[in-house]
């Protein structure tokens, strides 16, 4: 019955809702007036006609009064401290007025029955708005999910009032690591110590937690997302301040928590000189500009104030979304950068001498390349054409065309490899250092780094993908470790690490600890609110052999074990020697790595080269096994042109 009341009175017209505040007004303020006669032990003067002459006048005039301040402007399922103060600013002009009702009139009151009807008046007009506002809150709320604010500062505040218009959501309580805001409350709702979460969460009923926490630090992040993940709810968060304030992102644009927010390392400021070195001013190339790590280098770069941009990259699609987003940052930014998007293959080398000279190129970044580990697997061929005879004829272009720097893009892969594409990686690697060698006039220098966040191919994706699919997340090994990254930190290394080369330098990105990737997928499902599981297969040589009857499930989302894949290793590494050496930048390392001279390297690449004409895997695979490159392979080949009876089959790429 009472939903019902709510329910009519909520859909009246505003001017109908204004006519009943008013019409309650009048009747509380001749309550007051009625209560402070009685307690000022005046009762009698209620029969007087002179009595009700002094309510007659100073009723009406408080409500004009009222109308005049604004009472009946605010929304009072929104009551704001602003608002108590006008109230109190009308009941003591009401008080006023009623003072001069009362000597016009002749009312025998005495002097304490104003004070009395100012403090009764007050009472009742603002505890029945803040009573109406709970009574109306609790109603909106009815069938809506409660969230928990975690962050009482001024996005939780903002996040607050955002929540509030939403239709699905009401917040039940603040949480702070503030201890000075502890016990106070914000609109309304109460600020918590971290350490009641759990309880707020079952006495709640909480299934989503928002973190307001956008100036927070990556590590002070990681501790609240740690925290977090132990309970049974899911986790987002709203966009970082930078991102507000640039008008990317909206503070109530909420997402799930990023996977960086895991890591728990904030990264380090660039140098600007080393950011502007290769960049500035100059005529820049990015080869493999519409992948990941190609288009975070052209963002990045573009930044810096280049002459020229040239975006080298093979796929339409990519080069055209490159092109147009990067148009629009330099219209946004000001910027006085010509864009050059270059559709072409670094296996043509005519057309990559040609865009060299027309231009004048000065500065390469060399990020095409074919990564992923199973499919150069099942590629021989096609992954070394691109990878190694690919650079080769960058770095030949290059040398022609009396290009300053070239930097490869290498990967933690090209270590010990026991895949073709890590060995490709090796091999690039063995032809800038020759490159190095070869001549004086082209500032050759490689940065090897891991597994970036975010990029094609990454985990991070595919697991979110399955856990909204309900399961089961597919993890290759319970051991499968990686070094992991964010790309515009990578970027950002690159660049400087590039300007720092004297020529021939392997530099080595300092990557952090490496996380074991199971973990990583238990902990995406819990920042989703579910469970867990893990499932081993009955029988897999990769794994050993557990239990022949699995046991029964005991959680939502099931993560599975699938068994390496052709080629691939439980753990990486990014030095091949026995140490690293620093450079000026503290995540920057360089090593002294074993190298091939010109005349080796050439007669090695001609084998390989009639080789690949020949489509002779098996070939391939023992030229690259017998060069100084570390490469051990694991197992029969998996390549789908090799006419091996041993070959094996279509394997999963995800």
């Amino acid at each position: 019955m009472l939903n019902g009341a709510l329910n009519h009175l909520l859909s009246l017209k505003r001017s109908h809702k204004r006519l009943l505040q008013l019409a309650a007004d009048a009747g509380l303020l001749l309550l007051s007036y009625v209560c402070a006669t009685a307690l000022g032990g005046a009762a009698s003067a209620m029969l007087l006609p002179s009595f009700w002459a002094a309510a007659a006048i100073f009723v009406p005039v408080s409500l004009l009064i009222f109308v005049r301040l604004g009472f009946y402007r605010a929304v009072v399922r929104y009551l704001s401290v602003q608002l108590l103060m006008t109230i109190f600013a009308g009941v003591i002009a009401s008080a006023a007025v009623l003072i001069s009702a009362i000597n016009m009139t002749q009312v025998p009151l005495p002097w304490s029955a104003a004070p009395i009807y100012l403090l009764i008046a007050m009472c009742v007009l603002g505890g029945l708005r803040m009573a109406l506002r709970e009574v109306l809150q609790r109603h909106a709320s009815e069938g809506r999910k409660p969230v928990l604010i975690y962050g009482a500062g001024r996005a939780g505040r903002q996040l607050l009032s955002s929540l509030r218009e939403h239709a699905d959501f009401v917040s039940v309580a603040f949480v702070d690591d503030a201890a000075e805001l502890h016990d106070s409350e914000v609109g309304g709702i109460r600020i918590h110590d971290p350490s009641r979460l759990a309880r707020l969460v079952q006495m709640h009923g909480v299934k989503l937690v928002l973190l307001a926490v956008p100036s927070a630090s990556r590590a002070e992040r990681r501790a609240i997302v740690e925290r977090l993940e132990k309970l049974p709810v899911r986790v987002q968060t709203i966009p970082g301040m930078s991102a507000i304030l640039s008008g990317k992102a909206r503070l109530e644009d909420l997402h799930d928590v990023a996977i960086e927010d895991l890591l728990g390392r904030d990264p380090v400021p660039p140098m600007e000189p080393l950011m502007r070195g290769n960049t500035a001013g100059k005529v820049v190339m990015v080869t493999g500009a519409g992948g990941s790590i190609g288009s975070e280098l052209c963002r990045q770069i573009v930044l810096q104030g280049p002459r020229i941009l040239i975006l080298w990259e093979l796929s339409e699609l990519a080069l055209y979304t490159l092109n147009n987003e990067l148009n629009d940052t330099i219209t946004a930014q000001g910027l006085d950068v010509q864009l050059v998007p270059l559709m072409g293959s670094v296996q043509n080398p005519r057309r990559l001498s040609a865009a060299l000279k027309r231009f004048g190129v000065q500065t390469i970044y060399h990020a095409a390349a074919y990564k992923h580990v199973p499919l150069v697997e099942q590629n021989v061929v096609e992954g070394l054409r691109n990878n190694v005879f690919g650079t080769e004829a960058v770095a030949d272009s290059a040398i022609a065309s009396g290009v300053e720097s070239v930097i490869l893009i290498s990967s933690d892969k090209a270590v010990r490899p026991t895949n073709m594409m890590g060995a490709s990686k090796r091999l690039a690697e063995l032809v800038c250092q020759a490159a190095a060698r070869r001549q004086n006039g082209t500032i050759f220098s490689m940065v090897r780094f891991g597994n970036v966040l975010g990029s094609s191919g990454s985990v991070i994706p595919r697991f979110r993908q399955q856990v909204e699919q309900g399961g089961p997340i597919t993890v290759t090994h319970p051991e499968m470790t990686r070094y992991f990254m964010t790309i515009p930190e990578a970027a950002q290394l690159v660049i400087q690490a590039g300007a720092m080369a004297t020529g021939g330098d392997v530099f080595l990105l300092d990557m952090g600890e490496p996380l074991k990737i199971v973990d990583l997928a238990d902990r995406i499902v819990r920042l989703s609110g579910l469970t867990p599981y893990r499932v081993l297969p009955a029988l897999h040589p990769d794994i050993g052999q557990p239990s022949a009857k699995a046991a029964q499930p005991r959680g939502d989302i099931e993560i599975c074990f699938t068994g390496l894949r052709p080629g691939e290793k439980l753990f990486e590494e990014l030095l091949i020697g026995d140490s690293a050496g620093q450079t000026q930048h503290p995540r920057i390392m360089t090593a002294s790595e074993t190298f091939l001279g010109p005349d080796r390297l050439d007669q090695l690449l001609d084998a390989l080269l009639a080789a690949c004409q020949r489509q002779d895997i098996a070939a391939l695979r023992r030229i690259i096994a017998s060069a100084p490159v570390g490469y051990t392979p694991i197992g029969p080949t998996a390549d789908l042109l090799s006419g091996d009876e041993d070959a094996l089959p279509l394997v999963a790429i995800g």
